[in-house]
C-alpha cells in the first residue's frame, strides 16, 4: 500500500476505534465520514509525546504510528508528485504536510480550511 494510503487507513482505523456513533468497528469508514481534525486531536490526547500534527508531517506520521523517517517522507513526496529538491527536507516537509491535508480533503475528509492553504 502507498504511504498516503497508510495515512488514510490509519485515520479511518482511528475513527472506527474511537467509536463513531454511526459506524461499528466491523464497518468500513470512508473519508467522507471523517472529521480529520477531530480524529487527530483525539489521538493527540492519547499520546505522552507532544505532537503538532497541524504543522508537521513528521508529527502527523508519528501520531498515526507510521514510519516518519526521511526515506519514508521522500517516498511519500514521490507518490504525491513533489518536483522540488528532495534533499531540502524542510521545504519538502512543508509541501508534504500541505499536500497530505489537501489530498485528505479531496478524498472527502473534513479538514479545517486553515490547513489547506
Amino acid at each position: 500500500m502507498s504511504i498516503f494510503g497508510n495515512i488514510v487507513s490509519a485515520i479511518t482505523g482511528a475513527t472506527k476505534t474511537a467509536g463513531a456513533a454511526t459506524t461499528s468497528a466491523s464497518e468500513s469508514v470512508s473519508m467522507a465520514q471523517v472529521d480529520v481534525d477531530a480524529v487527530l486531536t483525539k489521538l493527540t490526547t492519547q499520546q505522552s509525546e507532544k505532537l503538532d500534527w497541524r504543522t508537521s508531517i513528521v508529527d502527523l506520521m508519528k501520531l498515526l504510528k507510521l514510519d516518519s523517517s526521511l526515506r519514508a517522507r521522500k517516498q511519500l513526496a514521490q507518490e504525491l508528485g513533489y518536483t522540488g529538491n528532495i534533499n531540502d527536507s524542510a521545504a519538502m516537509n512543508v509541501w508534504l504536510h500541505k499536500q497530505v491535508m489537501q489530498k485528505l480533503a479531496q478524498s472527502g475528509g473534513r479538514v479545517p480550511n486553515a490547513l489547506l492553504h
